[in-house]
């Protein structure tokens, strides 16, 4: 896999999983409301998708000037996020909104795992230093965007 399909892979999916995750738990943790949280999900898919698309793409155009290895990394970005972001749905749509919360939960942090794991193994290093870090920074977001919503609905309800 070309290094510039991988860069927007990696980043389009480690993205896709905390952003969404995050908005997820603090749009169920405010409403708890299924429609609110499926919108969240497709609004995130979408829009979130196409700015780290642009971002990755500005950020590759200030150091690359291969002009289709900047391409292949946008492309990466935008259709990992987009696609990982939106398997979020599933769990919403088959479970009831807190059983949904908790498997999304445990899909994004075992997806984050796998993604870690095989950055690791590429890199030929140990791979539970890599996969602790990032799920650390994972449930740190889950946590702080639960108490944010908790929050929210407290104080504007």
């Amino acid at each position: 896999m070309q290094l510039s399909v991988k860069k927007g892979f990696s980043f389009g999916l480690t993205s896709g999983i905390i952003t969404t995750l995050g908005l997820m738990v603090g749009l169920y943790s405010g409403t708890a409301s299924r429609t609110v949280v499926l919108g969240g999900i497709m609004t995130i898919a979408i829009a979130d998708a196409l700015s780290d698309a642009l971002g990755i793409h500005i950020s590759e155009e200030s150091v690359n000037k291969n002009h289709s290895q900047v391409w292949s990394t946008t492309i990466s970005a935008f259709s990992a996020k987009l696609l990982f972001a939106l398997t979020f749905i599933i769990p919403v749509l088959i479970f009831d909104l807190q059983t949904a919360i908790l498997v999304s939960i445990a899909w994004g942090i075992f997806s984050l795992i796998m993604i870690n794991y095989f950055i690791a193994r590429q890199r030929k290093i140990k791979p539970l230093p890599l996969i602790f870090e990032h799920v650390i920074i994972a449930v740190l977001v889950v946590l702080a965007t639960y108490f944010i919503g908790l929050w929210i609905a407290k104080t504007f309800n």
